[in-house]
């Protein structure tokens, strides 16, 4: 069962944390958060995903970004969100989706207990012009049912910023096994 607005600002210290928190940005189920001023970009290709892929640090002036197709950029969340309670999910607006810009290729789906920025996968159709600040997403959450195994990410848990991809520690932590 997903939450409603309400519901997500009821239960404010109680299970969900979201800062900064702005009413005017809840919805009647969820709650739109914002793009940073920041993105990464990866340097060089093919990706490796058994290697630290090196990125690059870009700052999105007020006066916008250019986005361009068939490109990967990692953006992340003004807001910092907790929640041990309930199962966090992201999604793009759809006033964004029309624009023909994906928040997330894959990632998102959160896990009860997760503490941290979104770290966004932004990928767009055709150019477009992005800009900081902007309501770029939304957070629901969903009930969980039964018992939770407390999350315990070594790699994006308590982050403070982008995260790149670091599925490369799991394979540095086989070869040690």
């Amino acid at each position: 069962m997903i939450l409603s607005g309400l519901e997500i600002k009821k239960n404010l210290g109680k299970g969900i944390e979201i800062e900064p928190f702005n009413e005017a940005q809840l919805g009647p189920n969820s709650y739109n958060l914002r793009l940073a001023d920041e993105l990464l970009v990866y340097k060089d290709y093919p990706l490796d995903m058994k290697k630290k892929n090196e990125a690059e640090h870009l700052v999105i002036p007020p006066t916008g970004l250019l986005l361009e197709p068939n490109k990967l950029y990692l953006g992340r969340t003004v807001e910092y969100t907790k929640t041990d309670k309930f199962i966090p999910m992201l999604e793009g607006r759809s006033s964004i989706g029309r624009l023909g810009i994906c928040i997330h290729v894959t990632a998102g789906f959160g896990d009860v207990g997760f503490a941290g920025y979104w770290t966004l996968e932004l990928f767009c159709i055709h150019p477009v012009i992005i800009y900081p600040n902007v309501q770029i997403c939304q957070i629901y959450y969903h009930n969980v049912l039964g018992d939770v195994k407390k999350y315990n990410s070594q790699k994006y848990q308590n982050n403070r910023g982008i995260q790149p991809s670091l599925l490369y520690l799991d394979f540095q932590k086989e070869k040690e096994q």
